[in-house]
């Protein structure tokens, strides 16, 4: 089965050494995805978990995908304690971008990530129609 890398400028623009997606039969890797760029990095964690859950689903659309496609999510935080005060919002955030169909996920947290401003990145698995 041939691998194919997929980079998606307008959704989740990449960085020069790698791809945001590479796909490999019917399923999708997406590079971890980030604020970056815009008017959310520098915000808060929830405002930038927003935006990258966003970008994530962006990428499985641009596919043909769902957000009920996504198997699994990682997600990378510089502060465990900005995530847990929040679990309202992580709630809301998950239900509007998983429309209710979630993926499964793991929560780790990191000392920090590729540029200021940034404290949330999240990965992604999914299984595509």
């Amino acid at each position: 089965m041939p691998v194919e890398h997929r980079d998606y400028p307008d959704i989740a623009p990449a960085g020069p050494t790698y791809s945001r997606g590479t796909k490999a039969g019917n399923l999708l890797f997406i590079s971890g995805c980030t604020a970056r760029g815009s008017e959310f990095q520098g915000k808060s964690l929830m405002e930038q978990l927003d935006e990258t859950l966003k970008r994530v689903v962006g990428v499985v659309r641009a596919e043909g995908g769902s957000p009920g496609d996504i198997a699994k999510i990682t997600c990378f935080v510089t502060s465990i304690a900005d995530w847990q005060n929040n679990p309202e919002k992580q709630a809301e955030l998950f239900a509007k971008h998983f429309e209710g169909q979630y993926p499964a996920n793991s929560l780790i947290e990191i000392s920090a990530l590729a540029e200021p401003g940034l404290d949330v990145e999240v990965e992604a698995i999914a299984v595509l129609g």
